[in-house]
């Protein structure tokens, strides 16, 4: 990949913003054409595909100039194209504009819904939606969510804004709540924090696991409201690694309701989803200080997690 920035010319399209792949400086190229470089730079897209989309001006350089399949490789050249998926998947939930000004943008995601394009989902993530709605290339979520967590997304509008407020999660300064629903233990004893290292499962990438070494995650835990054997948990993490709260309810003996990953794997990472199994996982609150307009902000989710059947 190319370590200058890219070109903010490109355009997007159809609310997805252009990818970039940067021809290595080797003299003379090894690669007879753009199209022989991307078919092997980017395998996972067939060389006939590749084919297909520069014939149909999908490939541009840096001017923002279509690339015809025979074009030659010149060292340190980058090229842009626009990931999508063939058959793509629909997601039958909308998300919801709680909040928008000249800075930010404030999104309420439902269950199953990506925050940016990622695997099996480019037209059906977040961003790409929320840009299609308003005409905005310029959104770009300063935090994450989990897929399969429902509620609060904020997005910052103005590029030279950005490391503004990416700087308040760095630092730690954002306070965030959660709910979720998971089992009612009444023996245990609430409201406590749960300090613990959390590091990705080696035999399966697309799960956490507690590990033994210095905490490296930590998360208050309280419960809001009993249901007869469920529960209406409340969470404020104070750090934010990846399933940090899936796994440390499910540490606690509290797994989530709906999660099809903790405490064992019922569908893999690209298996049919079931709509009507939502994780009951929501990012229900966030408050922090506006490192731009000095404002205090405080949002809070439109949605409610509904209760498993009894």
């Amino acid at each position: 990949m190319a370590h200058r920035p890219k070109n903010p010319l490109i355009p997007t399209r159809e609310g997805v913003s252009p990818s970039c792949v940067a021809i290595p400086f080797t003299q003379p190229a090894p690669w007879a054409s753009v199209l022989q470089f991307l078919s092997e730079r980017l395998p996972v897209i067939a060389p006939g595909e590749w084919a297909r989309r520069l014939a149909r001006g999908e490939v541009l350089d840096d001017h923002g100039q279509a690339l015809a399949p025979e074009a030659p490789c010149e060292p340190g050249a980058r090229l842009y194209y626009w990931r999508h998926v063939e058959d793509e998947a629909e997601i039958p939930f909308e998300p919801q504009i709680l909040f928008q000004d000249g800075h930010l943008l404030v999104a309420d995601k439902p269950h199953f819904m990506p925050v940016t394009p990622s695997g099996r989902y480019v037209r059906h993530s977040l961003m790409v939606r929320l840009k299609q709605r308003t005409g905005l290339d310029s959104l770009n979520p300063i935090h994450r969510i989990d897929r399969e967590t429902a509620g609060l997304v904020v997005f910052n509008l103005r590029p030279q804004d950005r490391n503004a407020y990416h700087a308040l999660f760095r630092e730690r300064a954002v306070d965030k709540a959660y709910e979720a629903i998971a089992p009612h233990d009444p023996t245990l004893a609430l409201p406590l924090t749960r300090r613990s290292r959390i590091e990705e499962d080696v035999e399966a990438f697309f799960r956490m696991v507690e590990a033994e070494g210095e905490p490296n995650s930590e998360t208050r835990v309280e419960r809001l409201e009993v249901r007869g054997a469920w529960a209406r948990y409340g969470l404020a993490p104070l750090t934010g690694k990846r399933h940090q709260l899936r796994v440390h309810l499910d540490a606690l003996g509290l797994p989530i309701a709906g999660d099809q990953f903790y405490p064992r794997v019922r569908r893999g990472p690209d298996g049919v989803e079931d709509f009507t199994e939502p994780l009951r996982l929501l990012a229900s609150a966030i408050a922090f200080t506006d490192p731009v307009t000095g404002q205090a902000r405080r949002f809070e989710s439109a949605r409610t997690l509904d209760w498993p059947l009894p």
